[in-house]
């Protein structure tokens, strides 16, 4: 299937590893120049070899901290400088520390929600006047399975991720005038850094994937081709919407 997307230009936040690095590969791939960013200058250069070499488009790799305002406009200032326009915005970050509600101080949640929310709001911000000019976007924020059923000791991102749902139901509403789609992809217990850490360093994910219907834990790739898809010209008729990639974890109906 011709996604309809080569050629144009793409920001894809926390891309050096995980779900980031996964989503920025595949975009890649269908000839979409990606401006990737991270906060470690060794990952993110290896990141940007690898997107490079697998993909057909320019790669434009930016250290940077989301979670911070000079992070958040190197990567848009670049951005701009290196491609005039952004027509896919892929928001994304790491997440927050574990645990329960009692176990986190107000600078805590103050940190979750620049990490989280503020960020996401702070790229949309950078990339929306090129969008609504031409008449075209792509809005898509990485959040999470818990958005929809909080997991258990994750009481910052259950809580703070839910907030960015919010935004992009919004957005869906106020730019689709502009032919701008906003979405929220919802990945599950996927193979990662992050999901190794929360294991505690362990690689036996059998505690997950005995409430996964599929029997098993994600693919990085399997959650970035529904980023891609939704960044395609072929969806160009979804907005609004919250799609799960979790191997059907989340039990409930809507």
């Amino acid at each position: 299937m011709d996604l309809g997307i080569s050629g144009k230009n793409a920001i894809i936040g926390a891309s050096s590893q995980g779900l980031g690095k996964a989503s920025a590969l595949e975009l890649a791939r269908e000839g979409v120049n990606v401006v990737i960013c991270g906060r470690t200058p060794e990952t993110l250069k290896a990141a940007h070899e690898e997107i490079d070499a697998a993909g057909e488009g320019a790669v434009i790799s930016v250290v940077a901290d989301l979670s911070e305002e000079t992070g958040q406009r190197a990567v848009i200032v670049a951005a701009l400088e290196n491609f005039e326009t952004i027509d896919i915005l892929v928001t994304n970050t790491g997440g927050p520390p574990p645990g329960r509600f009692e176990d986190h101080d107000a600078a805590a949640w103050d940190s979750a929600y620049r990490l989280l929310l503020a960020s996401a709001v702070a790229m949309i911000n950078g990339v929306l006047p090129g969008m609504k000019e031409q008449k075209w976007g792509r809005i898509i924020a990485i959040t999470s399975q818990a958005v929809k059923q909080p997991v258990a000791n994750l009481v910052l991102s259950n809580s703070v991720r839910a907030s960015v749902v919010g935004l992009c139901r919004t957005l869906a509403n106020e730019l689709g005038p502009y032919n701008i789609t906003v979405n929220n992809v919802m990945p599950g217990f996927t193979r990662t850094d992050r999901l190794k850490k929360l294991m505690g360093g362990s690689d036996d994910f059998s505690a997950f994937e005995r409430d996964i219907p599929l029997g098993r834990i994600g693919e990085p790739e399997e959650f970035a081709a529904m980023i891609a898809f939704l960044a395609s010209a072929r969806a160009s008729y979804i907005s609004g919407v919250s799609v799960a990639v979790d191997g059907g974890w989340i039990k409930g109906l809507l």
